[in-house]
């Protein structure tokens, strides 16, 4: 694109003419440090949710090392959800309009200071009774940092990253979440196993929220490239905050996804929280249930992956998370079922796999497609929408599991280290989480049906653009003439 005439052009009007439609031609382009911000928020994402679920995987040992209830840990985990709610609106507000660089600086340093508050509350001069109270502090911190890390992967995606790589890179920067919840079911009962102590368990978990936090403050110098990457890109967040909203809430296909997939969020969120203590009453040790989350987590991301980059090549969004959705409803049944039996290592961790493989692998995809039915609504609006659902949902049905769950008349096969107060029956609460995977798999498949709005608009800009060019073409052969 060419910004005025070179010096032997004549000045008539038809040379002014053609400088114009130049000018006005649209020009997109990629920048190669979109890979650098892109590793930037896959630390952050990462170190984040390890946060998030540090204590999930040794639940029953964080109860006795900090003397507390097993529901009292849980909220650990709960905080990030009740924080969310709130956060988020204001979360959204700060990306569409603020941008991409404050927003994940300011969640960089919120997630720092939390990490190192939480090693501060398990200091040994401290007295027992302050400990969880500063570690909750800590936790709440960095729960403020979630909803700045957990929008960005698709407003990063959008304004950096052309059309074919778009749902990609939301997968790669989306997928770092669970990776660091992999990593905490790994490495959570591990260093517990071997040093005994919560204060070397935090502090490994801080040193990379310290060192992403000087990465994303140094290295990040701007929330958007010179020049966009698609057309799209140019119009990003072309609707006012308030206005996107009332556009989402009188979008039918986008609320179907919002519950819907929100119900999934809300699912996934209490395996991840509550497996640890729905296995060790029928004889697993932490130890197994590490394991099958890392089987969960691991498979997730593979999933995730191969759906990322099929949807980027086929744009089946609609058809591949219908599809997912059914498949992730068969598997959370049969985890219903043989999570009661005892002595099926196998069997559950395959269950486990196959649950991450078909849930983990929707995440992403829905993301895009919550852009794709509500465009030209901003991407931080539409995607942290459905978050907060995804939040609000998780914190009914956690605490709706755990009143569900009744008093074991036999305890003996119970290996959970909290003792007698974590025997407990989760037969019915299983059941009830396989009844509202179904129920919201069924309501999408049913209902959900929308236009890819984002893509139709590029496909159109495309359409205009070859169309000013043959113009400008046959102009100039004219004048050739």
């Amino acid at each position: 694109m060419e910004d005025g005439r070179l010096a032997g052009d004549s000045s008539d009007g038809r040379d002014d003419c053609f400088s114009t439609q130049r000018r006005t031609t649209p020009e997109f382009r990629v920048y190669k440090r979109r890979w650098f911000i892109l590793l930037v928020l896959c630390v952050l994402n990462c170190s984040n949710s390890v946060v998030w679920l540090t204590f999930a995987p040794v639940a029953d040992q964080i109860a006795k090392h900090l003397h507390v209830t097993l529901d009292k840990v849980n909220w650990l985990s709960l905080v990030y959800m009740v924080v969310a709610i709130p956060v988020s609106l204001i979360t959204t507000w700060m990306l569409d309009t603020w941008g991409l660089r404050p927003t994940m600086i300011l969640g960089s340093w919120l997630n720092m200071a939390g990490s190192v508050l939480r090693v501060v509350g398990v200091l040994s001069y401290l007295p027992e009774y302050s400990m969880f109270p500063v570690v909750m502090a800590g936790q709440t911190l960095c729960s403020l940092a979630q909803p700045l890390v957990i929008f960005s992967p698709t407003k990063l995606a959008a304004l950096w990253f052309p059309e074919h790589q778009r749902t990609t890179a939301n997968m790669i920067a989306s997928m770092s979440n669970p990776f660091g919840l992999l990593f905490v079911y790994i490495f959570s009962p591990l260093i517990l196993s071997r040093t005994n102590s919560i204060f070397m368990l935090l502090l490994i978990y801080a040193i990379p929220a310290i060192v992403i936090c000087f990465l994303a403050t140094v290295g990040i110098q701007e929330s958007v490239p010179p020049t966009p990457p698609s057309a799209s890109a140019d119009t990003s967040s072309s609707e006012p905050f308030l206005q996107g909203i009332r556009l989402l809430l009188t979008n039918k296909a986008y609320m179907i996804l919002l519950v819907c997939f929100g119900s999934g969020i809300g699912i996934f969120t209490c395996f991840s929280t509550l497996l640890e203590q729905i296995l060790c009453v029928k004889g697993y040790s932490s130890y197994f249930a590490g394991l099958y989350g890392a089987l969960f987590i691991s498979f997730g991301v593979l999933g995730a992956a191969i759906l990322g980059f099929f949807v980027d090549k086929t744009k089946l969004f609609t058809e591949s998370i219908k599809i997912s959705m059914c498949l992730t409803s068969l598997v959370c049944t049969a985890f219903a079922v043989v999570s009661q039996m005892r002595e099926q290592k196998v069997v559950i961790g395959l269950v486990c796999a196959l649950f991450g493989l078909f849930g983990f692998a929707t995440y992403p995809v829905a993301m895009e497609l919550s852009v794709e039915c509500s465009y030209p609504v901003g991407e931080a609006t539409s995607a942290g929408f459905l978050f907060i659902s995804g939040q609000f949902l998780s914190i009914l049905y956690t605490l709706l599991l755990q009143q569900l769950t009744t008093k074991l008349t036999d305890s003996s096969l119970s290996v959970c280290a909290a003792g007698d107060d974590a025997s407990l029956s989760w037969m019915v609460p299983v059941l009830v989480m396989a009844g509202l995977c179904c129920l919201a798999s069924c309501s999408f498949v049913i209902f959900f049906h929308t236009q890819y709005r984002r893509l139709n608009a590029e496909a159109k800009a495309a359409e205009n653009h070859s169309i000013q060019t043959e113009t400008q073409g046959a102009m100039n052969n004219s004048t050739d003439a």
